[in-house]
């Protein structure tokens, strides 16, 4: 090892959220790891499948935090002294904490500090005491991904010459074998949140059009999501419901002409792959924050709907209107527009899609 590379830091970067959130972290990440000897991230139990897929990670650490995620873990004494006995093991310099825009930094800063880490940065909007060495401020609106960014060049690091800022994993493995043969659309009709994707019915229509329409259709989901995949392939379309892991799901996103997914985590690892989403995007959350990042990309919804803004968990509107009202024809027409995408040989995209209130723009 040179002595420049030995006089960088060994750094943490911190993202306790779900699987999207990590690979929205990529590009942070990777930042990073171009200034450090050593990089490990910290992931929930729910992201670290998803941090072990990021180029410039060393090592993936997990904690179950007990302020995070929909059905958060009771605070235990045991559980936070494993935390600090790793952190202090890991003999970090630096610590980036990535948080989204309503959240708070400081109860892992607080663990940072009493772990012997050196040096903590985030953005916060609560006055951090102590527990912050630099208390960074994003800007309004800011997406996700370019947020993390900011902060990571505020801290002193940056992209290495030649990346271009776009989400990606480490290459993902062939899964011919799973899929068949190409060209396919894939329909993603699950969420963690269900708010944010089609109900179950409404997603069996979609995938029954884009049939009917001439597409052949794959339908992926996790092992519990095996009952609403069957629904959704119907007889026609292919049902990868529990067919597979993270890593071979990446597989099959790559291989994938377009994917229809909601504002869920395989949109944001069908981006990391290069390929294009039609977005279900439900108002919910802000578009601007955590729309596809750096594919040619539709968004279909209701941007005006009742429910904007709420962060709302389960659809406070009868009939979900905001994703269910969106037409078959908007469907087929998006993925009609992105169907002849060009594709990066690197399966990077380095243009964003146009955005619509409800239906595609062609």
């Amino acid at each position: 090892m040179s002595r420049l590379r030995r006089r960088l830091p060994r750094t943490l970067v911190v993202r306790l959220d779900s699987a999207g959130d990590v690979l929205l972290a990529g590009p942070a990440v990777r930042a990073v790891a171009a200034g450090s000897a050593y990089t490990a991230l910290l992931c929930g139990p729910q992201g670290a499948a998803a941090g072990r897929l990021l180029p410039g990670v060393d090592d993936v650490l997990t904690y179950d935090a007990p302020w995070v995620g929909l059905e958060p873990v009771p605070v235990t004494r045991p559980a936070t002294r494993r935390l600090l006995r790793t952190l202090t093991a890991g003999r970090f310099d630096r610590a980036l904490v990535l948080v989204s825009y309503h959240q708070s930094p400081l109860p892992i800063a607080l663990l940072l500090k009493l772990a012997g880490v050196g040096w903590t940065a985030a953005d916060s909007e609560d006055h951090p005491g102590a527990l912050l060495d630099l208390r960074h401020h994003r800007l309004p609106g800011r997406h996700e991904v370019l947020a993390a960014l900011d902060l990571a060049r505020a801290a002193g690091f940056s992209l290495p010459p030649g990346d271009d800022g776009g989400l990606r994993v480490t290459p993902p493995p062939c899964t011919a074998h799973l899929t068949g043969a190409e060209p396919y659309v894939v329909v993603h009709p699950g969420a963690a949140v269900p708010a944010r994707a089609w109900s179950p019915g409404r997603a069996a229509r979609g995938a029954a059009a884009l049939t009917a329409a001439g597409y052949r259709v794959v339908v992926t989901g996790g092992p519990a999501e095996r009952e609403l995949t069957a629904r959704v392939a119907g007889r026609h379309g292919l049902d990868l419901g529990g067919a597979t892991d993270l890593r071979q799901l990446a597989g099959v996103l790559a291989r994938a002409r377009v994917v229809v997914a909601g504002n869920t985590g395989p949109a944001h690892l069908a981006a990391a792959v290069g390929t294009p989403v039609v977005s279900l995007f439900a108002p919910v959350v802000p578009a601007e924050r955590w729309a596809p990042h750096g594919v040619p990309h539709l968004l279909l919804g209701d941007r005006a709907a009742p429910c904007a803004g709420t962060r709302a968990r389960h659809c406070p509107v009868p009939g979900h209107p905001c994703l269910d009202g969106i037409d078959d024809a908007d469907v087929l027409a998006a993925v009609a527009a992105l169907w002849g995408s060009p594709v990066d040989p690197r399966r990077r995209r380095r243009g964003q899609g146009e955005q619509t209130d409800r239906g595609a723009a062609v």
